[in-house]
């Protein structure tokens, strides 16, 4: 059994998914470097090379919230590296996620949404592409067609 969605609708959550990423990051950036952490202790920077959340907050702002916002105008423009920039901001806040706790070794429920935000951008691009139905139901032999000099 196959489940298909329509790519308008796929699109039209991967737009609404990459805008509460950006808003969300830039508001973040902006309470990071405002408020030098908006509450976040500065305990939680020991053992990292910053000593403030200036340099966290402009790369949520500018490189998480960038992409996410770039994956976004890409989709509504139709432009052919929408799908592109709409992975590597999803790729972009599992890696943010990463470091953070990485950095900061604390742990927020916050960080599990927004992994889950970020692996569910890669999901939507996979499902755009048409690989998701594909792995989902098919079997290997639907995924990886051997070629006419194959072997096996």
């Amino acid at each position: 059994m196959r489940f298909s969605i329509p790519s308008t609708v796929l699109r039209g959550i991967q737009f609404g998914l990459l805008i509460f990423g950006a808003v969300s990051s830039f508001a973040g950036a902006v309470i990071a470097i405002a408020a030098n952490g908006g509450g976040m202790p500065l305990a939680y920077l020991e053992g990292s090379p910053f000593d403030s959340y200036l340099v966290p907050g402009l790369v949520l702002g500018l490189i998480v919230g960038g992409t996410q916002l770039a994956g976004a105008v890409g989709l509504v423009l139709r432009r052919n590296w929408a799908l592109l920039a709409s992975a590597v901001a999803g790729f972009g806040m599992l890696i943010w996620i990463f470091v953070e706790i990485a950095m900061i070794r604390q742990y927020s429920v916050l960080q599990t949404a927004y992994f889950a935000l970020g692996g569910l951008e890669i999901i939507l691009v996979l499902g755009m592409l048409g690989l998701v139905p594909k792995l989902v139901s098919g079997t290997a032999t639907e995924i990886v067609r051997p070629g006419p000099h194959a072997t096996d």
